[in-house]
């Protein structure tokens, strides 16, 4: 085994106490040490840190979710373990750089003058040759040639059978920054590692141990909150979120724990003048910054500042990043349009982050109150529409593109030239109902209509029942007028039986001439029946009705299958003639003209025939729309007291110098024994590396030709 890697052996103490130390203080520790950390360091970056525990229930699972919260992989970071791991880092490096840098520091001084002339004949480099001059001239040519090519050089005379003092050995040595890397690089692991324990979460632990500190697990005012909660203003060491909507200041951070928050005072108040979106001609965002003004406690001082994304606002040693922004609480006015039959449209206004109670469902019976909770406002939503057109949207959740699923899995040298076309398709709202159980479904609704590349432009209305689920998106094509005016009138003309009757008579009226009243009368049935299938009943037992569904169930029930598919086909037409008929009714009744038969109408009413019937599984009796809002931002600043900044940047900076020092600079040694023999002066040279490389070996020739004359043949082994 290498004496670098061997630890540090001591002579008292117990057989146990000595092995522990050699342990501690031994390389292979280090270097396991390191490897956990590593490990622990991928996990973190693959597993998001810090989210609400409900998260990776619906991720994971119970059982996995407990597991990452027993021994905090949700937490890696600030993990009691992987803290202990850094400290026993600490330690073993340090030991590791004190019991070998004596020895390298004496190494550095040390010229190996007194290896003897047979040692040099067992070396890998060796060559010999006989020189002209005098033992004492030739050594002491070969020494200034040494030193004019960087050697350090020293000589040392020595006795021979010849003579007193006829003998000269000179000794030259070059690279000893190979070995101070190794002191660098040592040394920068034990000061990243000391940086990452000052920045990390030891000091606030040591005061939630020491000071009588908890996690806050509460709710209400952050006024309100006790001090045991709360850390001093002159905390040494502090990473905390600060979230300020526009027009208001904060001075408190909040410090995420595993079982709660802490409260960070900070000796100022952070105003938010203005939050600022640039956007790239796309949409997509180029730049996010915020116009603050730092207000100081101790002195009132104001100081105005800009923080952007990478380039952050510095006060009192506390750094004030740009980590995100939030919604600060906009005005909203929704209106909600009923998507079940005993439902009524309502007017709703309300602010993101608020809540208010929708009494009986808006009129629908059912469970009873609703609570309706205003979650997110975005104006901007850039969607990719470069896979758009007859086969499928950008958008479309629904569409199955194997050609995408194969090569998303695929390395980048298999990647093909896609053609993006992002487009901002305007502000969204984000909004959960709730019902008297507590349970609560998300919904996520375009305030504008898409055109998702069909030609028709349609309202998305997103719905998923958990987190961890995509958006599914009912799309309700768009009128005349660019409202969901016109669909929502052939809903209610749909479910409304009598105005059914008079559809069909209408259908029937254009499709058979009134002199064959026996044909009529089977067409009208044919027609009643299948609007009646088509318009549904509701949910029965949790199931819809209605919807192509219904028609579909009624062929396999009773139709033979040999006659399924040209009666599919007549009663698809007789279904698409009638559901027209309702649409003409719907305008009729409102007061506008017919719609005229052309491609847009025929667009619009096939949209309009998927729509109604995926409306019937819609899981909520009203869906609210956008109509307008007062958009109010909000900043979320990332503050942090960083005293092992300088200290990790000096050791990144030794770390760079001592690897490139190891790999990069070899140490080399030469020795050249020069003494008479036989009336002449031989020389015999050889050299010694840390490494065994071809330049080493090119190296060696060239001194050997330079200094003693020897061929390159003489010069190798």
């Amino acid at each position: 085994m290498s004496d670098l890697t061997q630890g540090l052996r001591i002579q008292s103490g117990s057989r146990a106490w000595r092995a522990g130390i050699e342990l501690l203080s031994s390389m292979r520790f280090a270097i396991s040490l390191l490897t956990v950390i590593c490990i622990a360091s991928v996990i973190g970056t693959v597993l998001k840190q810090h989210e609400p525990a409900v998260n990776y229930v619906n991720q994971f699972g119970p059982f996995w979710a407990e597991l990452f919260g027993a021994i905090q992989l949700n937490a890696v970071y600030s993990a009691w373990w992987f803290l202990m791991i850094l400290a026993f880092l600490v330690i073993s490096t340090s030991l590791c750089i004190a019991r070998n840098t004596p020895k390298i520091l004496i190494d550095l001084k040390v010229y190996k003058e007194n290896i003897r002339e047979q040692s040099l004949k067992a070396f890998h480099h060796k060559a010999e040759a006989e020189l002209s001059g005098s033992a004492e001239a030739e050594a002491r040519r070969i020494g200034t040639l040494m030193a004019g090519g960087g050697w350090k050089v020293r000589l040392q005379q020595r006795d021979t059978a010849a003579g007193p003092g006829t003998g000269w050995m000179v000794a030259a040595k070059a690279g000893a920054a190979n070995k101070l890397g190794y002191i660098a690089a040592h040394s920068a692991i034990v000061l990243v590692c000391v940086g990452g324990l000052l920045d990390g979460d030891l000091i606030v632990r040591a005061q939630m141990l020491l000071g009588g500190k908890t996690p806050y697990q509460g709710g209400g005012l952050i006024a309100d909150v006790k001090p045991e909660h709360r850390l001093s203003e002159r905390n040494p060491t502090f990473r905390g979120n600060l979230l300020v909507a526009e027009g208001t200041q904060s001075s408190t951070a909040i410090l995420n724990q595993s079982d709660g928050v802490l409260l960070q005072d900070l000796p100022f108040a952070i105003e938010l003048k203005k939050f600022i979106v640039e956007h790239y001609s796309t949409g997509m965002p180029k730049l996010f910054a915020s116009e603050i003004v730092i207000h100081d406690k101790a002195t009132g001082e104001k100081i105005p500042a800009r923080v952007e994304v990478n380039h952050p606002a510095s006060y009192k040693g506390i750094e004030i990043y740009q980590s995100s922004f939030d919604d600060g609480g906009s005005h909203l006015k929704l209106r909600g349009v009923p998507m079940v039959a005993e439902a009524k449209p309502i007017e709703v206004e309300g602010v993101v982050g608020n809540s208010t109670q929708l009494t009986n469902n808006g009129g629908a019976p059912g469970s009873g109150t609703l609570t309706l909770e205003f979650t997110a406002l975005r104006t901007i939503n850039v969607e990719n529409f470069g896979g758009a057109g007859p086969g499928g949207s950008g958008v479309d959740v629904r569409k199955v593109d194997l050609r995408e699923s194969v090569e998303s899995r695929l390395g980048a040298a298999n990647k093909t030239v896609t053609k993006k076309e992002l487009r901002n398709v305007g502000p969204s709202v984000s909004y959960k109902l709730r019902d008297a159980a507590g349970q609560a479904r998300e919904f996520h609704n375009y305030m504008l209509p898409v055109d998702t590349g069909d030609g028709v432009p349609v309202f998305l209305l997103g719905v998923r029942e958990t987190p961890a689920e995509p958006f599914r998106y009912l799309r309700v094509p768009a009128d005349d007028k660019g409202s969901m005016d016109g669909f929502m009138r052939m809903k209610a003309v749909l479910a409304d039986p009598e105005a059914r009757e008079q559809a069909v008579r209408r259908y029937v009226a254009q499709a058979i001439d009134a002199s064959r009243t026996d044909l009529a009368e089977q067409l009208q049935q044919s027609a009643s029946r299948a609007l009646a299938l088509f318009a549904g009943r509701g949910m029965v037992d949790g199931k819809p009705t209605g919807g192509l569904q219904a028609v579909s169930d009624f062929m396999e029930a009773n139709v033979p299958e040999a006659e399924r598919a040209r009666a599919g086909e007549v009663l698809v037409r007789i279904l698409n003639g009638t559901l027209f008929e309702v649409a003409q009714l719907s305008r009729q009744r409102a007061g506008l003209p017919p719609l005229p038969q052309d491609d847009q109408t025929q667009g619009f009413m096939t949209q309009a025939v998927l729509s109604l019937s995926d409306a019937q599984i819609y899981p909520a009796p009203l869906a609210f729309e956008l109509k307008d809002f007062t958009q109010v931002q909000a900043s979320v600043f990332q503050v942090a007291r960083a005293p092992g900044k300088n200290v990790v940047y000096l050791g990144c900076a030794l770390l760079i110098l001592g690897v490139f020092a190891m790999l990069y600079v070899r140490e080399r040694r030469v020795w050249v024994w020069v003494a008479p023999q036989g009336g002449h002066t031989h020389a015999t040279m050889a050299l010694s590396t840390n490494r065994k490389t071809m330049d080493g070996d090119q190296e060696f020739v060239q001194l050997a030709q330079k200094l003693i004359g020897a061929s390159p043949r003489e010069g190798t082994a």
